[in-house]
């Protein structure tokens, strides 16, 4: 089906210097999440991640190993493949930028910008952060006259190199954010771009060095490689095969729908990639989300700092889905948020055990328990039930208004309240009571079909943020109307079919 809608979707290619931690999940799961509701939706999905492997600290990292930097990342990007399969990470593209597709489109990007006078050769003198990669002003320092990000020394470097002129578009770039106001999300970020870095003034941009080797090299000045940001950004096309031999992905996929950052990366994914593909000419992402980060009790989780388990550990004591629930709930997305196992563990026993996991445990349980297994519609309804029906039906519209809006905590909430509401007609409606009476029957055998209906239903969405749980509980109630349309529609579950044997699907974590 070539008319279906189209949405492309990216993380930002994560350096590998060394392990990945917790920080790169929340950022890898919001994104799976969105993916797959997409897919859900019917749109025609492509989720790409990758890493960004060139640069002075890994090539200083191997070299302190003995070892070439190649086979340095090697070994982590194959780590980082293990932790998203671990996961259930469902990226479409892991693009790596020593990928020979990506260097050789870096490489003609790089000569196109030169040949039309957008990137010409200069001397740079600036106040370099090794650790990450960046040049400074001495208004930029810290308080310690330190880099403002890390915190740690500069040191002044000088030396020939190629710059891009950022300054000839910067007119540009004003009129388009002002005139496009949902580009940078959240808004504060925009406010933020648009007064502190933009309107300022933009400068060039250094985008070659000659100091260290591990880079693309420039093809018409062997001296130098491409430095960061040409390199790093260009991967959101060079995936897609942009001035390859085979452009058909780039064709049909871009412009980018949303391209989700760290907060810390949204100055360059909102100043440098638009004027790069504005001198391009190519058209523009139409979103990029700068989201806040996880916070390890109080501090920025840091592989420098190495404040961090790795999270296969929190995997394999929790499971994944319980992981993937804390990171997709726990933080209002845009905002920093704290990570810490108790935190999990109380999400988990609260939300996933006792309002999730008790109430398809309990609703099975009854239906064999009262009716060997069979679940049957009597149809004998009554004010409670139609309550119940149309709250189940209207949480198509607010996780459509949620994800839309990226409010990914509060769409997952949703499906949450469709649970606990479950639970509440359990309650309300007494079937205990009811099986003690032969004349309400029917009724018993209503309450039934609704309560399995209606997880059936907030299930259907609940794929696209616990795939492995909702596969269970629909395994569990067996049914196969699993599709997003079923979801519309209440009284899609076959009546005379026989549930399976209930599982516990999260057990409660006992605090040591």
């Amino acid at each position: 089906m070539s008319d279906k809608k189209k949405f492309y979707i990216t993380t930002p290619i994560y350096y590998p210097s060394d392990n990945f931690h917790i920080g790169h999940c929340y950022t890898t799961i919001i994104a799976d999440a969105i993916a797959r509701y997409k897919r859900l939706e019917g749109y025609d999905t492509f989720f790409l991640t990758g890493t960004d492997e060139h640069g002075q600290k890994i090539q200083k990292k191997a070299e302190d190993k003995g070892i070439s930097p190649k086979e340095y990342v090697d070994v982590i990007v194959e780590n980082a493949k293990d932790l998203w399969k671990s996961l259930g990470i469902s990226y479409d593209k892991f693009i790596r930028t020593t990928d020979n597709e990506h260097v050789l489109a870096v490489q003609k990007i790089f000569k196109k910008l030169y040949d039309q006078g957008d990137i010409y050769k200069g001397e740079y003198k600036g106040l370099y952060c090794t650790p990450c990669e960046s040049f400074w002003t001495e208004s930029q320092l810290d308080e310690n006259g330190n880099c403002p990000d890390c915190h740690r020394e500069v040191h002044e470097v000088s030396e020939e190199a190629y710059f891009f002129k950022l300054s000839k578009y910067q007119k540009r770039l004003e009129e388009f954010l002002e005139s496009n106001p949902d580009f940078i999300q959240p808004i504060s970020r925009k406010n933020e771009m648009l007064n502190n870095f933009i309107k300022p003034g933009l400068e060039d941009l250094c985008v070659s060095r000659t100091s260290f080797d591990w880079g693309i090299p420039v093809t018409f000045d062997d001296k130098h490689v491409v430095y960061v940001w040409i390199d790093a950004l260009s991967n959101y096309i060079s995936a897609l095969g942009y001035l390859s031999e085979d452009e058909s992905l780039f064709k049909k996929y871009w412009p980018a729908d949303l391209h989700i950052v760290g907060k810390e990366i949204v100055r360059f994914h909102t100043i440098i990639w638009p004027i790069m593909l504005m001198a391009l000419d190519l058209p523009l992402p139409k979103q990029v989300f700068g989201h806040g980060w996880l916070i390890i009790n109080g501090g920025k989780i840091s592989k420098s700092l190495g404040n961090y388990k790795d999270p296969r550990e929190y995997i394999s004591l929790y499971g994944v889905d319980a992981v993937r629930y804390f990171v997709l709930r726990e933080v209002p997305f845009g905002n920093d948020g704290n990570f810490s196992e108790e935190a999990l563990i109380n999400r988990t026993n609260a939300d996933l055990a006792n309002v999730l996991g008790n109430l398809v445990n309990r609703t099975i349980g009854m239906i064999n328990k009262y009716f060997d297994g069979i679940v049957i519609d009597k149809k004998i309804n009554e004010d409670i039930d139609t309550e119940l029906i149309n709250f189940v039906l209207s949480l198509k519209d607010k996780i459509e208004d949620n994800m839309n809006n990226l409010e990914i905590s509060v769409a997952l909430d949703s499906i949450f309240e469709v649970y606990r509401r479950c639970n509440k007609y359990i309650d309300e409606t007494m079937p205990w009571i009811l099986a003690k009476d032969e004349s309400k029957k029917d009724r018993l055998a209503t309450v039934l079909y609704n309560l399995i209906e209606s997880i059936r239903i907030a299930t259907v969405y609940l794929q696209a943020f616990l795939p492995d749980t909702a596969k269970k509980i629909f395994t569990q109630i067996n049914t196969d109307k699993i599709d997003y349309d079923s979801a519309s529609t209440f009284g899609l579950y076959s009546g005379g079919t026989k549930v399976n044997t209930p599982e516990v699907l999260f057990k409660r974590i006992e605090k040591e």
